[in-house]
């Protein structure tokens, strides 16, 4: 098998250092580095990152792609495809903090709603002792766990501070109204958790629905991604009906606004008026001329009268039509100098911020 060049290389580093990074700017770093637009060159894009997977996976290592449940993006990063206790060594959070994490991450997901988020009051209010497993001695004997001092001691100003890491770290993400949900990470990371654990998958993609629709029918589990309802309802003919029950599918988030704004590409512009003949162009230019040509004479055998801005520029604006099509001759000297507009330049694009540096730091929970 042949090795991994220095452009896979390349890839893998940018990825590890930067973190899950959005597809616009891992595609711009793939252009960078290979010289090839990915939405050209489809097929190479995805024969660098499966030659990539080929050789992380003896390391138990992936370059995965997923899509972030609550704007619809895709994102790339490098995950850990191995839940051991060795893999555990390998991040910085304590054992009290990924009690608290699990806690998080089990209290959104089974969100009978699926809105994908808790309020920050619910975060802080988890108890790490629900996150003690039971050993199989304490159950044959009708025993409690004993639950560690490391959870009983964990204060609230620990909580606080763990949820700025997890949110930092991209594991957990918050809104400005204190709403707590997942992480990019998370959804890179997860994917055999959601799996394992049973979360509800959403019926067209068969993906966790963390953040999903429900069907309004209520015995129905149904519940499909926002992003995969509209390209489900994309199309006019195509029925809206929950492809569980077949209840008619009824949600503001599908309306028909939105699906003629995903048709309104393959819409058939409108034809413009076609413009007016030659004949009758030269004929109003002809009418203009004689009619400048007597209001000037006019004003000659006057008093000067002061002219507005709004005159010289319907004068200028003549004259530089009239020249422009070879009538200016014995025009010019009466309309007066011309005045060329001042443009300003706006403003050029400026550098913006690049994609800070990030914490290859994995999380195993059980």
């Amino acid at each position: 098998m042949p090795e991994l060049s220095w452009r896979h290389h390349a890839l893998i580093q940018a990825l590890l250092s930067r973190g899950p990074l959005i597809e616009d700017d891992f595609h711009v770093i793939f252009s960078g580095i290979t010289g090839k637009d990915p939405g050209a060159h489809r097929q190479q894009f995805d024969d660098y990152l499966l030659k990539i997977n080929k050789e992380l996976s003896y390391v138990h290592f992936e370059l995965r792609g997923c899509r972030n449940q609550y704007d619809g993006k895709v994102y790339y990063g490098v995950v850990n495809n191995v839940s051991d206790e060795q893999s555990k060594l390998g991040t910085k959070y304590t054992v009290p903090q990924l009690a608290f994490y699990k806690g998080i991450i089990e209290a959104i997901v089974q969100d009978v709603a699926a809105q994908g988020h808790i309020s920050d009051i619910e975060v802080l209010n988890i108890r790490l002792e629900n996150q003690v497993l039971t050993g199989t001695e304490s159950q044959s004997q009708g025993v409690p766990p004993a639950v560690p001092a490391a959870f009983k001691n964990f204060s609230i100003s620990q909580k606080e501070k763990t949820l700025d890491e997890l949110v930092k770290d991209q594991w957990l993400s918050s809104t400005p109204d204190g709403k707590i949900r997942l992480g990019v990470r998370s959804f890179l990371d997860l994917r055999s958790w959601f799996h394992n654990n049973y979360v509800p998958s959403c019926d067209v993609c068969n993906e966790a629905g963390v953040k999903a629709e429900l069907c309004r029918n209520e015995g129905c589990t149904t519940r499909i991604h926002l992003y995969c309802l509209k390209k489900k309802f994309s199309q006019r003919r195509v029925e809206r009906v929950c492809p569980g029950c077949g209840t008619q599918w009824q949600h503001s988030s599908i309306t028909d606004a939105a699906i003629e704004e995903e048709d309104e590409p393959n819409r058939p512009s409108q034809k413009r008026q076609p413009p007016p003949p030659a004949a009758a162009t030269r004929k109003r230019l002809r009418s203009c001329k004689i009619e400048d040509e007597q209001n000037n004479g006019a004003t000659s055998s006057q008093t000067s009268v002061p002219v507005s801005s709004t005159d010289f520029r319907r004068i200028t604006r003549k004259s530089a039509r009239l020249r422009s099509l070879g009538h200016y001759s014995g025009y010019a000297e009466h309309a007066g100098p011309a005045h060329k507009p001042k443009y300003s330049g706006g403003p050029g694009p400026g550098p913006g911020p690049g994609p800070g540096p990030g914490k290859n730091n994995t999380i195993q929970i059980q």
